[in-house]
C-alpha cells in the first residue's frame, strides 16, 4: 500500500487490507508489523482496529507499562494466526531486554502476528521481513498510513 490519508471512519478499512496483507505472507517466523511514528500519531489506535479486525473482544490498551500484550483470535475465524501479540517497545533500551518476554519463542512461531510499536529501540532483533508502517498526524481527525 502507498501512503493513505485517513480519518477515523477509514480506520477499519486500512486495517482490513493490512490484516489481508498480513495473511497473505507466508514464513516459518511470526509475521513482525514495526509501527513508527510520533506521540500521538495513532499507533495504538490503529492496532486496537486490527485487533477488532481479527476478532478480539473486549477493551486494547496500549502495553506501553507491561510491554507485551498477547490475545488469542478466535479459532473460527478466517486468520491463519492463533495470536496477536502488541509490544510497546517505547521504555525499551535495546533488543535483548526483549529476551526477557521470550521474543525468541515468540518471533518462531509462524501463527503469531506482532506488532510493535515504537521499533527503532528494538530494531536489531526484528526480522529482514519486518513490514514496516509509518503513521503520520496531520490534524485531529486525519492520519497519513504507509507501508
Amino acid at each position: 500500500m502507498t501512503k493513505q490519508r485517513v480519518t477515523q471512519k477509514d480506520l477499519k478499512t486500512v486495517a482490513k487490507k493490512l490484516v489481508a496483507d498480513c495473511e497473505r505472507y507466508h514464513s516459518d517466523w511470526a509475521t513482525v508489523v514495526a509501527l513508527q511514528g510520533d506521540l500521538g500519531a495513532g499507533k495504538t489506535t490503529f492496532t486496537r482496529e486490527v485487533a477488532h479486525v481479527l476478532g478480539v473482544k473486549g477493551a486494547i490498551t496500549s502495553p506501553t507499562f507491561v510491554i507485551e500484550k498477547i490475545y488469542g483470535l478466535p479459532k473460527k475465524g478466517k486468520s491463519r494466526f492463533s495470536r496477536f501479540v502488541h509490544i510497546d517497545a517505547y521504555r525499551l533500551e535495546g533488543s535483548d531486554e526483549l529476551d526477557v518476554l521470550g521474543w525468541h519463542r515468540i518471533v518462531n512461531d509462524p501463527q503469531n502476528l506482532i506488532f510493535i510499536e515504537w521499533p527503532k529501540n528494538v530494531r536489531q532483533c526484528l526480522p529482514d521481513n519486518t513490514l514496516w508502517v509509518t503513521l503520520k498526524h496531520v490534524d485531529e481527525t486525519v492520519r497519513d498510513i504507509d507501508w
